[in-house]
C-alpha cells in the first residue's frame, strides 16, 4: 500500500514538471485499476470460500466412500456411490472453472487499463512532437521530454498492478481463511466458561471439568441436560450402562468430535480437541504399510527399539517375534494378516508410542476373544500405573475393577456406581 502510494506520487510530481496534461492523464486513469481490482476481488473471495467448501465436501465423502467400500458392495451401493461422487466432482470441476474464469477477469482487467493509459499518453506525445496538436502544454514537448515520460508510464503503473496482485492473493487467502475461522470457532466454542470461573482457579490443568453440559442430536430427544462433574488427572474413570445411554456421546465430547450446545468443557485447561490426546475407538484404525508405519503415526520420530516396547506393552510380543519381517510386517487398511483383537491391541501399541497424559477409548473390549481381552486389560493397566487419565466405556467387569471411579450412563444422567 505505501508503495504503491508513494512511488506514482513521486513519478506524478516529476511528470506535472514536464507536462501537466501527460501527469492529467495518468492522474485520471490511475484510480480505475484499483477500483476494478477491488470489484473483481468481492467476487473472487465468494468464489474462494466456495472452492474451498466443495473442495473439502468432496474429500470427505471420497474418504468415507473409501473406507465404507466393503459395506457398499455388500448391499449393493456401489454404483449410487460412484454416481455421487461424480456429481460431486463436476461441481467441484464448475467452481474450479469459475474462480479460474475471474482470476484470468482480473488479470485482463488490469493489463486493459494500464495498456490503454500508457497507449493515449504516446498517441499524446507522439502527435504532439509531430506538431498535430496545438493546445496545452503540447508545443513544449521535446525529444527529451517525451521520452521520460514514456519510460516513466509503465514505472507508474507497476505498484499498482503489484497492489492488484496482492489484494486477489488476499481473496483467496480469505476464502480458505473462512475454513480455519469455522473450525477454530467450533473449537472455542468448547473452553470453560460460565460457572467454573472458581474451579479454574484452583488448577483448571489438572482437572477435567464439564459444566452444565447439554447435547441434542435430535430436539425431542436430548442427550445431555445440565451435566455438571469433574475428573482429576491420573483418574481412571469407566463409563458403564445401557446402550444407547449416551457413554460414546460423553467420550466424543471429551475428544473435541462433537461441540456441546450449551455449556462448558476444559480438558486441562484447554478446549476439548485442542491438544494431542489417545484415542482407541470400537474399530482400530490401520493405514497401508508396515506395522511401525502405523505406529509412527503418532510420533514419526518413533525408534524401533520404542516400536517394540510398545508392541509388547499391548501384548503384541509373541506375535511380532514370530514374523520374520518384524515390525516391518505389512498390514492392510482393513487389517488383512491380523485378527480383530491383534488389530485393536496395535492401535492400542500407538498410544504407547506416543504417550499422552489423556486416553479415551470406547468399549476397548468389545468384540474380542478372551486372549486378547486379557493383553488389552493387562496393557490399560500399565497405562494406569503410569499415571495417565483412562476414560472407557465399557461392560466388561475386570475393566470396571480397574477404574477407580465407575459412573452410571443412564438416559443422559449421570451417578457414581
Amino acid at each position: 500500500l505505501l508503495l504503491a502510494l508513494i512511488i506514482p506520487s513521486l513519478i506524478l510530481i516529476l511528470v506535472f514538471t514536464l507536462d501537466w496534461l501527460a501527469a492529467l492523464l495518468l492522474l485520471l486513469s490511475a484510480p480505475l485499476i484499483p477500483l476494478f481490482m477491488a470489484l473483481v476481488g468481492m467476487g473472487a473471495e465468494k468464489l474462494n470460500q466456495q472452492h474451498f467448501q466443495t473442495i473439502s465436501r468432496l474429500s470427505g465423502q471420497f474418504l468415507d466412500k473409501v473406507r465404507g467400500l466393503t459395506t457398499l458392495q455388500l448391499f449393493g451401493q456401489t454404483d449410487a456411490a460412484a454416481s455421487l461422487l461424480a456429481t460431486r466432482s463436476d461441481a467441484y470441476r464448475r467452481i474450479t472453472m469459475k474462480t479460474l474464469r475471474i482470476a484470468f477477469l482480473s488479470s485482463a482487467v488490469l493489463e486493459f487499463f494500464a495498456s490503454m493509459a500508457i497507449a493515449v499518453i504516446a498517441i499524446y506525445i507522439g502527435f504532439g512532437l509531430l506538431g498535430y496538436i496545438t493546445f496545452g502544454p503540447a508545443d513544449e514537448l521535446t525529444l527529451f521530454s517525451g521520452l521520460l515520460i514514456l519510460l516513466l508510464a509503465p514505472e507508474f503503473f507497476q505498484p499498482l498492478r503489484t497492489l492488484s496482485q496482492h489484494y486477489h492473493d488476499r481473496a483467496s487467502a480469505l476464502g480458505a481463511g473462512a475454513e480455519i475461522l469455522s473450525r477454530m470457532n467450533r473449537l472455542g466454542r468448547g473452553s470453560p466458561r460460565g460457572g467454573h470461573d472458581g474451579q479454574r482457579e484452583n488448577k483448571p490443568q489438572d482437572s477435567v471439568l464439564l459444566g452444565a453440559v447439554g447435547l441434542c442430536y435430535r430436539q425431542e430427544q436430548p442427550i445431555f441436560s445440565d451435566l455438571s462433574l469433574s475428573f482429576e488427572k491420573g483418574d481412571c474413570i469407566a463409563l458403564t450402562g445401557p446402550s444407547g445411554g449416551g457413554k460414546s456421546s460423553l467420550l466424543h465430547l471429551l475428544a473435541g468430535f462433537v461441540v456441546p450446545d450449551e455449556g462448558s468443557i476444559s480438558v486441562f485447561g484447554k478446549p476439548p480437541g485442542s491438544f494431542s490426546f489417545g484415542w482407541l475407538g470400537q474399530t482400530g484404525f490401520l493405514v497401508q504399510g508396515s506395522w511401525a508405519d502405523n505406529l509412527r503415526l503418532t510420533r514419526p520420530d518413533a525408534s524401533d527399539i520404542a516400536i517394540e516396547t510398545a508392541l509388547t506393552n499391548a501384548g503384541l510380543r509373541p506375535l511380532l517375534e514370530s514374523r520374520d519381517a518384524g515390525i516391518h510386517s505389512q498390514v492392510s487398511e482393513d487389517g488383512q494378516g491380523l485378527s480383530g483383537g491383534q488389530a485393536r491391541r496395535l492401535s492400542l501399541a500407538r498410544i504407547f508410542v506416543a504417550d499422552y497424559d489423556l486416553i479415551l477409548l470406547d468399549e476397548p473390549t468389545a468384540g474380542l476373544d478372551t486372549d486378547s481381552e486379557v493383553h488389552v486389560i493387562e496393557a490399560l493397566h500399565k497405562l494406569a500405573e503410569a499415571g495417565k487419565t483412562l476414560i472407557f466405556s465399557t461392560h466388561h467387569q475386570a475393566l470396571l475393577t480397574l477404574a477407580n471411579r465407575v459412573l452410571l450412563v443412564s438416559d443422559g444422567e449421570l451417578r457414581d456406581a
